[in-house]
């Protein structure tokens, strides 16, 4: 029985890893990027994190922690595209 969970539990860690690479995984870093993305936890919950720390974000003093996948999803762009506008 264990076996199977560890190998269910492998399968959707892969998973999650191939949607981050399909998404765009980590860019190449430059001085002052901020590049953010989103993670399955192990209790299903999402996060938001910068992708070349792994640290949760923070918006508004708080940590973007056991979110949903649509908020993580939103949240992740709205940062991303904050920060191309800063950048331009």
């Amino acid at each position: 029985m264990t076996r199977y969970v560890d190998e269910t539990e492998r399968e959707r860690h892969d998973r999650a890893i191939d949607v981050w690479d399909n998404e765009g995984g980590a860019s190449v870093r430059t001085l002052g990027d901020e590049q953010y993305g989103r993670r399955i936890e192990a209790d299903r919950s999402w996060t938001i994190y910068h992708v070349f720390t792994g640290i949760p974000a923070r918006r508004e003093g708080r940590e973007m922690i056991g979110l949903s996948r649509s908020v993580a999803t939103d949240g992740m762009r709205s940062l991303n595209r904050r920060n191309e506008g800063r950048r331009k």
